[in-house]
């Protein structure tokens, strides 16, 4: 038909009630094969990130920002701007994904050594400061965030008089199990209500130990157990791994067996992971732009 042959009653030739009418104008979603380092958008959310991993029918995606988000596989994504039904790679493509740091980040191309940024985190306990150099190490140094080691939180309010936090300069600091009216919240709070304390960030993990931290399967247990409040919980752990614990070096050496069975992220428990990545996140969000320049 010419556009000479055209008449009004041309255009509703067909039959506007025919079955499938309504779904022509959607654009149909196509399968997708998840790789690291792919970018994907959240239909329902909006949130958009790249591929950094894929475990257990679940893709965690990762920001601009940092910022970590898991969903599972299938419908509801975007692929530049098109809908997609997300699925398994083949096992080759698999094997070609990226390389992933332990806390499960795509890792970039080797690069040369940072200048620190002004801001710092600190971690209270000499186990606790290793677990996070374990597993964001490299993500750290990535930033160039330096992590110091906090002997107890009594020394925090010096530390943060001393550091003097500011805009730029921000402080986050990982303390032990931080119970709601305990002397350690006291200090927390008395830290925020000082000079510079809206750019100081104090969280805590809710673990008696970071030992609990790990989750308890790899070091072949169920759940952790409970101990006693009369013994020692490091040596009553100890005792129910059958480990020597007569003194602070049979400690230390079951720490380092415990730390030992750490690879990654998925060797950990939520509530840490979570308080970390926030501490991680106060602390570099005055030099996003630095960065990513």
């Amino acid at each position: 038909m010419t556009p000479q042959d055209r008449t009004p009653q041309s255009r509703y030739a067909g039959d506007v009630l025919a079955a499938g009418w309504q779904q022509k104008a959607k654009p149909v979603s196509t399968e997708l094969a998840v790789v690291g380092g792919l970018v994907l958008e959240d239909a329902s959310t909006g949130f958009v990130g790249a591929v950094t991993r894929l475990e257990n029918g679940i893709v965690v995606l990762e920001d601009r920002r940092g910022k970590l988000r898991s969903f599972p596989l299938g419908a509801g994504f975007l692929h530049e701007g098109r809908p997609v039904t997300l699925v398994r790679p083949p096992r080759a493509a698999a094997t070609a994904a990226p390389r992933r740091t332990a806390s499960g980040s795509v890792a970039g191309p080797a690069e040369r050594a940072k200048v620190a940024l002004p801001s710092r985190i600190y971690v209270e306990g000499r186990h606790d400061a290793e677990l996070v150099e374990q597993i964001w190490g490299e993500d750290l140094r990535h930033v160039g965030v330096v992590v110091e080691y906090l002997g107890g939180i009594d020394d925090l309010p010096a530390i943060v008089a001393e550091f003097a936090p500011e805009q730029g300069r921000r402080l986050g600091v990982l303390v032990d199990h931080l119970v709601p009216g305990s002397k350690e919240t006291r200090i927390a709070e008395q830290v925020a209500r000082g000079r510079g304390g809206a750019y100081v960030r104090v969280l805590g993990h809710p673990y008696v130990d970071i030992w609990q931290a790990v989750k308890p399967e790899r070091v072949g247990l169920k759940a952790w157990p409970q101990i006693p409040r009369d013994v020692e919980w490091k040596a009553g752990i100890c005792d129910v791994l059958r480990l020597p614990h007569r003194d602070q070096a049979d400690i230390a050496a079951a720490w380092k067996m415990i730390l030992g069975r750490v690879r990654s992220w998925s060797d950990l428990e939520r509530p840490l992971l979570a308080t970390v990545e926030q501490l991680i996140d106060f602390v570099t969000q005055d030099h996003l732009d630095d960065h990513e320049a």
